[in-house]
């Protein structure tokens, strides 16, 4: 096996993408050809227009047209009709975005746009894209990959957006946007049985309480599937076996209350439980310390922890918005969020305890927000303040108990790291845009933000095989008092001006041009894994540039383009820095350590090929990369250039996607739709810093089709992903070094740790729904 290993052979990816990209541009072409000849009579009668699609990206609502921002808008028809089931299923449709379920969990979300992003989420890390529900931030990664349910909307907002939505969404934003209730009493449930003995229920609903004023909704959501794999081997007995299982329940309950027509409010809860197993890594390489055999499949895995982890999140919102006059409004939007993760994630993939990490996340965080917006006939002005504060905390127990063993003849060895990052941060921001003429217009915007963090870090050896609480495994019990001592116990604070300047250039009434600067920043933040005190990290910068085009070219076809440059400055990574004291001693260290620049493109088309097929794709293009990244020798204490180490991770240079809708009527009553797509990405990396593994190219083909009945009570969707049966990495752990002649060096805990993990296999699922 060589460094950069391609798992699948790329002239194979490439011949798999050429085939099924012609298969679909076969069957899209035959199903155009019927549909144009059976509607040419009725063309002349009812001329064919796109629909008109609303945003709010600029925290207004808007049409997707006239909006000078690089976004992607899915709306609740095609997110049913496509069979979408969560959040990740978006990165499909959006050109250079990565979301993903990162590697213990399936509620944890790896997120990236136009290469920024973060790739590790331990407590304390800010992400580089912001997540959004109903315009309430969710400051954390665990339980962000969010199960759809009542939903109108989502709308991914690439490149930074550091003027209205402040720090943390320097990659972009991704915003879930929920259905206001209509008034009327209403109730639907759906169920979908699928593959790997899917069995999944929806229940949605709203009752009038006061009629035309006062209206309660409710949704509830029980997700469960059995795994793509199985644990092998467990130390543990009455274990569950099942790898890459669903266990999830999710509710939902909103309270809206408009008592005149100028205000409305809106109370809202959500709560999901997620009791899934941990998912277990992909051993790619043969352990050096069991005889256990690398597994057939994939999704199959060895452990030595307990199989299961629990990821609980719930929130609570309170909407207040008010139409003072035809130009003033005013908006209030206050929250409170929180979310409880013990996991257990076992590094090596044994059945020994080379590697294994217990631990505990625990976050909770409370927003508020005042929004003053005012519009006359030349002015859009947005503008606002914004006070959030968060309290960030974990442990982990690195267990290494065969280390322990050889090395100090202990009953084993545990590295505890444990601590909180508190956080305070406040805004105020203005963004307008002014008219000057019929065609030009000018927008600028400005934030000023002010950060403080407090942290403490607990790290230590224990000799001896440690958890995180009493009753992890059956029968430990967690020794009173035992502390690892404080290492770390500091606070920073840090203060940022982000603008945005921008001009639009109506050239027709159909088409606009636009070109745009804006900043954006990602928080300062400390060590999580200090092992001594360290100063924290500053916080990353990132410049855009982006000119752009949106336009109708006729009435039926739509073509948006964006050409972008990003300068990413002072990104954040722990590296290995010598002690000043020391030069024989390397400990790890958080610093900014250097810099990466992306450039790229983006393209997104709709054409309404006929009265009842539609045609749509996209295509982002990117070339990201690292630049001056230096480290320390210890033996002279000069830098040295090590950037050919660090790739940009979880960036294809190339993402695609094509897809149709093609609506027929039955002439026994109703509607028959197919949908059907291809998504192309190239090859990736998935590691920062001395990457072993590269994705190749792979490509995914997904095929749909929907019956609505006549008097839309009933629908029936029979969905097919993945169909080819790819399978292609989302994750990785790296526990290795390579020799000078290309062989592998065993790393901590004495094993050849090189792991992978999957995204799911090929699913076909029954939907059957009923709304009354």
């Amino acid at each position: 096996m060589a460094t950069n290993e391609k798992l699948k052979n790329s002239t194979a990816a490439r011949r798999g993408f050429t085939l099924s990209a012609l298969a679909l541009a076969v069957s899209t072409g035959i199903i155009a050809t019927t549909a144009i000849a059976a509607d040419d009579e009725n063309t002349a009668e009812t001329e064919l227009r796109l629909e008109r699609i609303e945003v709010t990206a600029r925290r207004t609502v808007e049409n997707l047209q006239r909006v000078p921002v690089a976004v992607t808008s899915i709306g609740e028809d095609d997110i049913l009709q496509r069979g979408l089931s969560t959040i990740i299923e978006v990165q499909q449709f959006s050109p250079n975005t990565t979301l993903q379920q990162s590697r213990g969990t399936n509620s944890t979300l790896t997120a990236f746009i136009r290469g920024v992003g973060q790739e590790d989420p331990l407590w304390g890390y800010e992400p580089g894209v912001g997540i959004y529900i109903d315009d309430v931030y969710v400051a954390r990664p665990q339980g962000a990959v969010l199960d759809i349910l009542n939903i109108e909307r989502v709308e991914v907002l690439r490149g930074p957006q550091g003027t209205l939505y402040g720090k943390n969404t320097i990659g972009g934003a991704v915003k879930y946007v929920t259905k206001q209730m209509t008034g009327d009493t209403e109730f639907a449930i759906s169920g979908t049985v699928g593959s790997f003995n899917q069995r999944d229920v929806k229940v949605t609903g709203q009752l009038p309480l006061i009629q035309d004023q006062l209206y309660l909704g409710i949704g509830y959501a029980n997700l469960q599937r059995d795994g793509y794999g199985e644990f092998l081997i467990s130390d543990l007995a009455n274990q569950d076996k099942e790898n890459y299982n669903k266990d999830i329940q999710a509710f939902r309950a909103t309270l809206e209350y408009r008592p005149v027509d100028n205000f409305f409010m809106r109370l809202s809860y959500d709560k999901t439980d997620d009791k899934s197993n941990s998912k277990g890594g992909f051993r790619l390489l043969p352990s050096l310390l069991t005889d256990a055999p690398v597994p057939d499949s994939v999704y199959d895995s060895y452990t030595s922890l307990p199989t299961w982890t629990r990821v609980e999140t719930e929130g609570v919102s309170l909407l207040l918005d008010w139409t003072v006059n035809d130009s003033l409004s005013l908006k209030s939007i206050t929250s409170r969020r929180e979310n409880y993760s013990p996991v257990n994630i076992d590094f090596d993939n044994t059945p020994l305890r080379i590697f294994d990490v217990p631990a505990i996340y625990e976050d909770k965080w409370f927003t508020q927000e005042l929004q003053l917006n005012y519009r006359t006939d030349n002015l859009n002005l947005v503008s606002g303040l914004y006070y959030y504060t968060s309290e960030s905390c974990g442990v982990f127990d690195a267990i290494l108990e065969v280390l322990g063993q050889t090395a100090f003849g202990t009953p084993g060895l545990t590295r505890e790291v444990a601590g909180c990052s508190d956080s305070d941060s406040s805004a105020a921001y203005a963004q307008g845009s002014y008219q000057l003429n019929d065609q030009w217009s000018l927008t600028a915007g400005l934030r000023f933000t002010k950060d403080k963090k407090d942290a403490l870090v607990r790290n230590g050896l224990i000799f001896d095989t440690v958890y995180p609480e009493s009753g992890w495994i059956p029968g430990y019990v967690r020794p009173d008092g035992l502390q690892t001592p404080i290492v770390l116990d500091d606070s920073a604070s840090w203060s940022k001006w982000t603008p945005k300047l921008g001009v639009e250039y109506q050239y027709s009434q159909d088409t606009m041009f636009f070109a745009s600067f804006s900043q954006g920043f990602k928080s300062g933040t400390f060590n999580p894994r200090a092992e001594r005190a360290e100063p924290a990290a500053n916080p990353e910068d990132v410049l855009s540039y982006e000119i752009g085009m949106k336009s109708d070219l006729t009435n039926t076809f739509r073509l948006n383009a964006t050409l972008f440059m990003l300068d990413h400055k002072d990104r954040q990574y722990i590296s290995v820095i010598p002690d000043p004291n020391d030069a024989s001693v390397l400990n790890q260290r958080l610093g900014n350590v250097g810099q990466s620049d992306a450039t790229g493109a983006e393209f997104e088309f709709t054409w309404m090929a006929s009265r009842n097929l539609q045609v749509y794709g996209s295509l982002g293009l990117i070339d990201a990369k690292f630049k001056n990244v230096f480290s320390f020798d210890p033996s002279t204490g000069g830098q040295v250039d090590i950037t050919d180490s660090f790739v940009v991770t979880n960036t294809p240079k190339t993402t695609a996607n094509l897809g149709f809708s093609y609506e027929m009527q039955l002439a026994s009553g109703g509607d028959l739709i197919f949908n059907g797509n291809y998504h192309y990405r190239s090859k990736y990396a998935l590691t920062e810093l001395n990457n072993l593994l590269e994705q190749s190219s792979y490509g995914l083909l997904n095929l749909s089709v929907n019956w609505l009945s006549a008097d839309g009570h009933w629908t029936v969707g029979l969905h097919g992903k993945n169909l080819t049966d790819k399978q292609y990495l989302v994750g990785n752990y790296a526990f290795i070094s390579v020799a000078d002649d290309g062989s592998f060096v065993p790393g901590l805990g004495g094993d050849n740790t090189l792991i992978g993990y999957y995204d799911a296999p090929r699913t076909i699922s029954l939907t059957v729904g009923y709304r009354f």
